[in-house]
């Protein structure tokens, strides 16, 4: 079984099929892998925009700078 996070209801689904997929993250192996969406995305973000400062200061770029 997968699950799916619902943006808009902020619920965990257990079918895709009865929700937009649009306002659907997913899907994961659990549901507390589900329930925890929001954060794992968040944690996603955070380390990439981590790696994307890392490799502007390593080109000699300013990290702040959105067109490198």
């Amino acid at each position: 079984m997968t699950y799916w996070y619902n943006l808009d209801t902020r619920q965990v689904e257990e079918d895709a099929t009865t929700s937009s997929k649009d306002h659907l993250m997913g899907p994961y192996p659990t549901r507390e892998a589900a329930e925890n969406a929001l954060q794992s995305a968040a944690e996603r973000t955070a380390a990439w925009d981590e790696e994307d400062r890392r490799r502007a200061e390593e080109d000699g770029k300013d990290p702040d700078d959105d067109a490198w």
